[in-house]
C-alpha cells in the first residue's frame, strides 16, 4: 500500500508595519449616479422664444401656487403650496425636452408651506443617515409651523420624514412671524424666520432636528432670505431696505459683522425696499418693489462694506425672485418676467421678457429655458410655464466665481465651513468628496486629505469637514475637473484651488 503525505504550504505576509493604506478622495467621475437624464439640451427655434411652450402641474390637489424649482440628481423638483398651506406637495419632473416635460413622482402633505428656497442633502451609503433628503417651510396650524424634511430617496414617492416647529411661529400673516427660507450647510440649517429673525438648526438627523440659536435683528430686518457661503452668511429682507451680513465660522453662533448691517441703495443712493434676494459668488442680488422691479446688483467680497455695484431698473415691474445663471439675472416682476444680462456689470441690458397670466413673481434659470410661476390668480394647470428663451442649449459648465474663506486668509476658525459661489446651479447629486476636496497642508507640502460632507444649493456648493480643522494650519480647497455638473450634465473643466490658514 501506497502512503501518501499531503503538504501544504501558507504563505504568510509580514505585518504591514505603516498599515493600512491613507483615505484617499475617489475619482471626481466615481460620483453617484444620476436618476434622471439632466436639463435642456434640446436647440430651441428662433420663432418659440418668449412664448411658452409647456406648463408643470404637480399632480392631483395642485392648485397652481408654485414657486421655484430646482435640479436633483438629474431631476427637476417642485414644490407646490400656496402661503396658508393646506394642499400641497412635491412632484419630480424630466425636463431633458423642456417642452414635453415628464411627470416622475409626486406626494402631497398639508403641511407644506410656499417654498421660497429647498435645502438639500445627500448623504452616501455608510453614513449613520444615508439618503437624499430635503427641507423646506411647514405650516401645521394658525399657531404652529416651522420647517419640514423630506425624504426623497425615490422621487416617484417622496415622504415626510420630520417636521420641527420654530420658536415663537404664528399664521396668518404671510411676512410677519413664519419661516420665509432656509440655506442647508450640512448639517446646519439656517432659517429665515420675518420678524422672529434667523433660527439655527442641527439637522445632523434630518428625522430629528433641534433648535440651537436663534437671532434676532433690531434694525427693522424682516428676514425673507438666509444663504450661506463657508463662514458667511448673507440675512436678506423682505419688502423692507435692511439687510446683514453675519459670520457663522462658528455654526451655531451667528455674530455680526461691524459695517455688514445696511440698507439697499439704488444708483442715486436711495434706500430701496426690495422683495427677495439671492447670491452669487461675491454678488448679491436684490429685486427692488419701489419704484419699479428688475435687479440691484452688491458686492459683498468685503463684509464689512458692501457697495453698490450694478443696477438695471424695469419701471413697469414689481420685484419677486431673483436668480443667476452664468452672467444673466432671471427677475420675476409680478406682471412680467425678465431675462437681464449682466456679463458687463456697467452696461447691463434687457435680453428679453416672459408672461404669464397671475402674480408672476418667479422664473428660474433652466439651460435655454425659463421656468415661470405665478403663487396666486392662475389658469387652471398653468402655475409653472417652460419658455425657451435661447436658441442654443448651456454647454458650458460651472465655474468658482467666489470662495469663503477667502484664498489666502489667516485665523480662520477650526469651525469654519469651506463654500464657493458657481456661476450657475449645481445638481445637488454631483457634490461629493471627489468633486470638492479639502487638503490639510505640511510645512513640507505634504496634502492630507479631510474628511467632510460637500451639499450644494442652487450656486452655492459647501464643504463641511466631519471634525474641526487642526489649529495654526495650512488648507488647500481643490474643485477637480469632471466632478461638479450643472443642471445639463456639463462638468467643472478647469481644475480649481485655494487656501487658507486656521487661527492659533
Amino acid at each position: 500500500m501506497k502512503v501518501y503525505t499531503l503538504v501544504f504550504l501558507v504563505a504568510c505576509a509580514p505585518p504591514d508595519p505603516e498599515g493600512p493604506p491613507p483615505w484617499a478622495f475617489p475619482d471626481p467621475l466615481d460620483g453617484p449616479a444620476m436618476r434622471g437624464p439632466g436639463g435642456a439640451l434640446v436647440d430651441q427655434p428662433a420663432d418659440r422664444l418668449w412664448e411658452n411652450c409647456a406648463f408643470l402641474d404637480g399632480g392631483e390637489g395642485d392648485i397652481n401656487h408654485h414657486n421655484l424649482v430646482v435640479p436633483y440628481r438629474g431631476h427637476a423638483l417642485m414644490p407646490w403650496a400656496p402661503e396658508f398651506g393646506g394642499i400641497s406637495g412635491l412632484t419630480f419632473f424630466d425636463l431633458h425636452d423642456p417642452c414635453q416635460p415628464e411627470a416622475v413622482g409626486f406626494a402631497k402633505d398639508p403641511g407644506l408651506r410656499e417654498s421660497h428656497a429647498i435645502g438639500l442633502a445627500m448623504l452616501p451609503e455608510g453614513d449613520p443617515h444615508a439618503g437624499d433628503w430635503a427641507v423646506t417651510d411647514w405650516l401645521g396650524g394658525i399657531g404652529t409651523g416651522g420647517i419640514m424634511f423630506w425624504d426623497i430617496s425615490d422621487p416617484t414617492a417622496p415622504t415626510v420624514a420630520s417636521t420641527l416647529e420654530t420658536p415663537d411661529f404664528l399664521y396668518p400673516d404671510a411676512y410677519a412671524r413664519v419661516t420665509l427660507s432656509v440655506a442647508w450647510q450640512y448639517p446646519w440649517v439656517y432659517v429665515g424666520a420675518a420678524d422672529n429673525g434667523v433660527i439655527v438648526v442641527d439637522a445632523t438627523d434630518p428625522r430629528a432636528p433641534v433648535v440651537v440659536n436663534q437671532v434676532r435683528f433690531d434694525n427693522g430686518l424682516r428676514v425673507g432670505g438666509v444663504f450661506a457661503m463657508g463662514d458667511r452668511l448673507l440675512v436678506t429682507g423682505a419688502e423692507v431696505a435692511a439687510t446683514a451680513i453675519l459670520d457663522i465660522s462658528d455654526p451655531a453662533s451667528p455674530q455680526p459683522i461691524p459695517g455688514g448691517a445696511f440698507e439697499v441703495q439704488n444708483a442715486a443712493g436711495q434706500s430701496i425696499d426690495y422683495y427677495f434676494a439671492n447670491l452669487a459668488g461675491d454678488l448679491a442680488l436684490f429685486a427692488p418693489k419701489e419704484g419699479g422691479g428688475g435687479a440691484i446688483l452688491y458686492d459683498i467680497a468685503d463684509a464689512s462694506a458692501p457697495t453698490h455695484r450694478s443696477e438695471y431698473i424695469l419701471p413697469d415691474a414689481n420685484g419677486g425672485y431673483v436668480f443667476w445663471d452664468e452672467g444673466y439675472v432671471f427677475s420675476g416682476g409680478s406682471t412680467r418676467a425678465d431675462v437681464i444680462d449682466f456679463r458687463d456689470l456697467d452696461n447691463p441690458t434687457l435680453v428679453g421678457t416672459g408672461r404669464l397670466t397671475g402674480d408672476l413673481d418667479t422664473i428660474t434659470p433652466w439651460g435655454n429655458v425659463a421656468l415661470l410661476a405665478v403663487d396666486a390668480e392662475a389658469v387652471d394647470g398653468q402655475g409653472t410655464a417652460v419658455m425657451p428663451w435661447r436658441s442654443e442649449p448651456d454647454l458650458d459648465g460651472p465655474t468658482v466665481m467666489a470662495v469663503q474663506p477667502k484664498n489666502g486668509t489667516e485665523n480662520v476658525a477650526v469651525t469654519a465651513r469651506v463654500g464657493l459661489g458657481m456661476s450657475e446651479m449645481v445638481d445637488p447629486g454631483s457634490a461629493f468628496e471627489g468633486a470638492v476636496r479639502l487638503y490639510a497642508v505640511a510645512d513640507d507640502g505634504t496634502e492630507t486629505p479631510v474628511r467632510g460632507w460637500v451639499t450644494a444649493q442652487e450656486n452655492t456648493v459647501t464643504y463641511t469637514p466631519k471634525a474641526p480643522l487642526a489649529p495654526n494650519t495650512r488648507y488647500r480647497v481643490e474643485v477637480a475637473p469632471g466632478g461638479l455638473v450643472d443642471i445639463s450634465f456639463n462638468p467643472v473643466v478647469d481644475a480649481w484651488s485655494s487656501t487658507f490658514r486656521t487661527a492659533p
